[in-house]
Formats: C-alpha cells, structure tokens, sequence
C-alpha cells in the first residue's frame, strides 16, 4: 500500500521510527522544514516514479498518499 511506503519513506528520511509517523501526521507535526520538504518529494519521485508539484502535495501525510494515488491513477 502506498500509505505504508510513504510513511517508510519519511521514517527513513528523518531518521524516525515509522510507528511515530501515521497519515494524519502533518510535516509541521514532523518538523520538516521547506529544504527537507523537497529534499522528501525528490525522494518520492525516485520511490514512485511520478513528478510531484510540492504545492500540490497537500501537507499532511495522508494528503500526499491521495495525491501519489492520484498520479499513478
């Protein structure tokens, strides 16, 4: 499931243990700044294979996994 591979994605990325991240998470509630947060999109890129617009993504994770669901259709 995506939701899972994004959560690992950022668990890995912030070094956290993705128990700590669910998808109402919030990148404020993750304390990712505006660097880390395109550093963590070009990594979801690379995960997906799909170009994402940051402003787009949404901010929270569960806002991410429906836009990513939405690329891939």
């Amino acid at each position: 499931m995506n939701s899972e591979k994004v959560i690992e994605v950022l668990a890995n990325h912030l070094e956290m243990d993705p128990s700590e991240i669910t998808e109402a998470s919030t990148f404020e509630d993750l304390q990712v700044d505006s660097l880390e947060a395109a550093e963590i999109m070009m990594e979801m890129e690379d995960e997906f294979g799909v170009e994402i617009n940051p402003q787009e993504a949404g901010k929270s994770v569960k806002e991410l996994v429906a836009y990513i669901d939405a690329k891939l259709g």
